[in-house]
């Protein structure tokens, strides 16, 4: 019987062997390693000064509720706890646009599920459109805009040499996009490079999409871990304020540390009510055939936080207090080189190092410090007793100043 299977001609012969996932490929190159100082920078996961990712206190707290409360395991819908979307637009974009009746949202699975929701939603309505993403961009933008069948154009962004914003490149490169394209943004804490547009800038952004036409796909993922929650949410709310259409993709993995739990949700603002109620029937319509019902326990999870005062406090403290240790990080490695001073005003988990290809190879093979080919870093794999080290070995391969 095997002989005869082996012989048959393939049942998939247009498949071809796909490279692997590099950062994976990093993952495990790093648990190979037996070296005991050996540092990983790579996966984008929150960690704490004893290089753990902790659950919550608030998570713990709510899960205990749901366990002992939690009457049912039946579906949900195709659009997830309504209850969560509402709580969690009113944390993103403050009550009053919350409760426009311009927004209608979904649950999704994860901010990635979100993402491609939204561009099944662009193939569907204008399906011409162009998707404008910086460079560099979190790998994964491209690929899930272009599996929707998207066309995408890169625009100019950062300069790793520098460590800055090249803005005027940027708006210079936009000024090819036409009415209904859409311009991909991170609302905040840029992944790869941290950097984050100044508030002259976002104003930039507000009147160029204003009039050239262009309609913002927001992808706010890190709420919380910049400066504070609202801060970090101000310059999505500015955009939804002045615009008449825009997309937001959202995450809950990084703020809640609910990582494996894939708790999302996305977002259409819509120039009238109208218009808002069919989109979100193409929502639902979209949202039955990709995965038909998303999965209830993390947005479960966010909810009973959201809702109840005082998990919703505790949540808020320790939040903010790992945004201490990821700016304290960040003022640490920016005081080691004059390079590397940028890094304290940037914000999130990611810095992208102005290093070369090979000096991140030699980084990796003499020291056992794993980071991203294009030197992207995640500070919290960082620890303040392990930055010393980290420092010792990057100094070599840093510009001068």
């Amino acid at each position: 019987m095997s002989e005869t299977v082996l012989d048959q001609p393939s049942a998939f012969p247009r498949l071809d062997r796909q490279a692997p996932d590099a950062l994976l490929g990093l993952i495990t190159l790093y648990k190979r390693d037996e070296r005991p100082e050996k540092v990983d920078l790579g996966v984008g996961v929150y960690r704490d000064e004893t290089g753990l990712t902790p659950i919550m206190q608030a998570v713990k707290a709510a899960e205990a509720r749901l366990w002992q409360d939690q009457a049912t395991k039946s579906y949900l819908g195709a659009e997830g706890d309504a209850a969560y979307t509402q709580l969690l637009a009113q944390l993103v974009f403050g009550p009053a646009i919350a409760a426009s009746d311009g927004l209608t949202g979904v649950q999704t699975p994860g901010g990635t599920g979100a993402l491609r929701l939204g561009a099944e939603l662009i193939a569907r309505a204008r399906p011409d459109a162009t998707v404008w993403i910086g460079t560099p961009t979190w790998p994964n933008h491209g690929p899930i805009f272009e599996r929707a069948g998207l066309r995408t154009q890169l625009h100019r962004f950062y300069v790793p040499g520098t460590s800055s914003i090249d803005f005027e490149g940027m708006m210079a490169d936009l000024v090819h996009a036409k009415p209904g394209d859409i311009l991909l943004i991170h609302g905040c804490c840029h992944n790869p490079t941290g950097a984050d547009f100044s508030e002259d800038q976002w104003a930039d952004l507000v009147t160029l999409c204003d009039r050239s036409a262009v309609i913002p796909f927001i992808d706010l993922a890190y709420q919380g871990l910049g400066d504070d929650l609202d801060a970090d949410a101000s310059a999505t709310r500015a955009l939804l304020k002045w615009l008449p259409n825009a997309l937001v993709a959202y995450s809950c993995d990084k703020n809640f540390g609910l990582y494996r739990e894939r708790v999302g949700a996305f977002w259409f603002k819509a120039a009238s009510p109208a218009m808002a109620e069919i989109a979100r029937s193409n929502l639902l319509l979209l949202a039955r055939s990709l995965w038909s019902m998303p999965p209830d326990h993390g947005a479960a999870i966010v909810r009973t936080i959201l809702e109840t005062p005082e998990l919703s406090a505790d949540w808020r403290l320790e939040l903010s207090r790992m945004r201490v240790r990821i700016n304290d990080l960040r003022r640490a490695l920016a005081a080691g080189h004059p390079a590397l001073t940028p890094i304290a005003e940037q914000r999130g988990m990611f810095a992208m190092l102005p290093i070369s290809g090979e000096a991140v190879i030699a980084l990796r093979e003499e020291r056992g410090i794993y980071m991203a080919g294009n030197g992207r870093i995640n500070i919290c794999g960082l620890t303040l007793s392990s930055i010393d080290m980290f420092l010792d070995g990057l100094r070599p391969y840093l510009p001068n100043a």
